[in-house]
C-alpha cells in the first residue's frame, strides 16, 4: 500500500464518537485523547506512525499555538501532515498561564486531527453557522415573551438601578447581582466568557435579570471544580458563544 492508501483506509474505518459531554453548554463533544485513542489500532493495522506537535507562533499582537498532526508511513519513510491554530486568550479565571496555553494546544491538535482524518464536526457549536442562528434569534424576539422586549440599555451615565425602575423596559442587573453570578463562575470553573457567549453580550454588566436567574439556575446544578478540570470548560467556551437559545428561566 502507498502511504495515500494507507490515509485512506485510516480516514474510512476510524470511528471516533463524542463520548464527552459538556453540562454548561448542554452538547456532546470529543477530545483530542478520544481521537489519538481511536486511531490506534487502525495505525497499527497500515504500520504508520501518528506525530504531533506544537509552535508558538507571534500574529501581530496575539499569540497563537501552532499544531501539527502527520501520518508517517514507517515502511516509505514518507509523511503527509495538517496543521490548524488557536489564539491564547489574555486570561481565563482559575488558569494559569501553563493551562491556558494547555488548553488552546489541545484544542488546536484536535483541529489538526480533524482535518488530517476527515472527522466531520459539522454539529459541533464552534461550526454552526452564524446566519442560521440570527434567524432563530428574530423569530424569537418576534413570538416574543410576555411583557415588553424593548433591548433599552442604560443611558451613558446612569445605573442599572435607575433602569430597572423604568416601567415598560427591559431589566438590567445591580451590581450585586453581577457579584453573585461571577462567585458562582469562580466556583464551577466555568467561564464568565461562555455565559456572556450564551446570551450575546459582551459583559456580565449587560445581563437582563430573566438572563440571569437561567444562568444562575444552571450554574447552581454544577459541582465545584478543580483549578486543574479545564478541558471540558475550554470547549464551553469555544462552542457557547455559537449558541443562539437562552437558558431556562428559573
Amino acid at each position: 500500500m502507498t502511504i495515500y492508501e494507507k490515509l485512506f483506509y485510516v480516514q474510512q474505518n476510524l470511528k471516533a464518537p463524542k463520548n464527552q459531554y459538556n453540562q454548561f453548554g448542554d452538547y456532546h463533544y470529543r477530545s483530542c485523547e478520544d481521537i489519538q485513542e481511536a486511531l490506534k489500532p487502525l495505525m497499527a493495522q497500515v504500520k504508520a506512525l501518528l506525530l504531533v506537535y506544537d509552535d508558538i507562533e507571534l500574529i501581530g499582537d496575539r499569540y497563537y499555538v501552532k499544531s501539527t498532526a502527520v501520518f508517517q508511513d514507517t515502511e516509505s519513510n514518507s509523511g503527509i501532515s495538517n496543521t490548524a491554530f488557536a489564539r491564547e486568550t489574555d486570561n481565563r479565571s482559575k488558569m494559569d498561564a501553563a493551562q491556558i496555553t494547555g488548553s488552546c494546544s489541545s484544542y488546536a491538535r484536535k483541529y489538526a486531527l480533524n482535518g488530517l482524518f476527515c472527522i466531520d464536526d459539522a454539529k459541533d457549536p464552534d461550526s454552526m453557522k452564524n446566519d442560521q442562528q440570527d434567524n432563530k434569534g428574530t423569530t424569537r424576539q418576534q413570538t416574543g415573551q410576555k411583557g415588553s422586549r424593548e433591548n433599552t440599555r442604560p443611558a451613558a451615565g446612569q445605573t442599572a438601578g435607575t433602569q430597572n425602575r423604568n416601567a415598560g423596559s427591559r431589566v438590567y442587573v445591580a451590581q450585586a447581582h453581577v457579584n453573585t453570578i461571577r462567585a458562582e463562575i469562580e466556583r464551577t470553573g466555568a467561564h464568565e466568557e461562555s455565559v456572556c457567549g450564551r446570551y450575546k453580550i459582551n459583559r456580565l454588566e449587560d445581563m437582563t435579570m430573566e438572563q440571569f436567574k437561567g444562568a444562575m439556575a444552571i450554574l447552581k446544578k454544577q459541582p465545584s471544580k478543580e483549578p486543574d478540570s479545564y478541558e471540558n470548560y475550554q470547549m464551553a467556551l469555544d462552542g457557547m458563544a455559537q449558541y443562539e437559545n437562552e437558558m431556562p428561566f428559573g
